[in-house]
């Protein structure tokens, strides 16, 4: 019985070639999954450099340590996306240092899960009314938790259960840190347009996260 096309293999099934030593599984792999990670780095860091520096890292991992992944405990993309957080997250606090939160500019800590789910999307005006640069500028100047879920389920798209895997975290702690996070976005935003003499934005769904891209 002939074998499936290397391209149409499940990550799980490339993985596993590729700890063998199938060096087109790894090739199929990485063409399947490096796009997505440097797209997440480059939103999380701002940096392109940084962003190919976390790609060759996360696949030099996987090479090292691939075995440590457990499919029980999610998707291979999620665990992928996991080990960039976290290269990405010792860049950050090695190479830039950001400022204080900025909940502790507003004083409001996460909301309820339920909450977010309750409220439409408030960013979708925002990203039709602000320029692209401005809305990156923003999103990079979220504190590194809140931005990561950002990325995640705005721009990668990911549901919350696969960014929860992602992160390491609960379902409902994804939920409201992105809610926290969408209202930080509007706020700080809608500053900026004050400081232009604009209209505040109304809070829309987000229809228009592909901008960031």
């Amino acid at each position: 019985m002939t074998s499936a096309p290397t391209q149409m293999r499940s990550d799980e099934e490339l993985l596993r070639l590729m700890l063998a030593g199938d060096e087109h599984a790894f090739g199929a792999l990485y063409g399947r999954r490096q796009a997505g990670i440097y797209r997440f780095a480059l939103q999380m860091c701002g940096s392109e450099s940084v962003a190919e520096d976390v790609v060759q890292e996360v696949f030099m991992a996987l090479i090292r340590e691939g075995q440590r992944f457990d499919p029980a405990r999610g998707s291979l993309s999620s665990y992928l996306y996991g080990v960039a957080r976290n290269q990405v997250l010792r860049r950050l606090e090695r190479e830039r240092p950001f400022a204080a939160s900025l909940d502790e500019e507003t004083g409001h800590g996460e909301a309820a899960g339920d909450a977010a789910d309750a409220r439409p999307d408030p960013l979708s005006e925002l990203a039709r009314a602000e320029t692209v640069a401005s809305v990156r500028q923003a999103v990079l100047a979220l504190p590194a938790h809140y931005r990561e879920v950002v990325v995640l389920c705005e721009l990668q798209e990911m549901s919350y259960a696969e960014a929860a895997g992602a992160l390491g975290c609960a379902v409902g702690t994804v939920r409201s840190r992105l809610h926290r996070a969408r209202s930080i976005l509007v706020d700080k935003l809608a500053q900026q347009q004050g400081r232009g003499g604009e209209e505040r934005p109304r809070r829309e769904s987000f229809s228009g996260a592909r901008c960031f891209a």
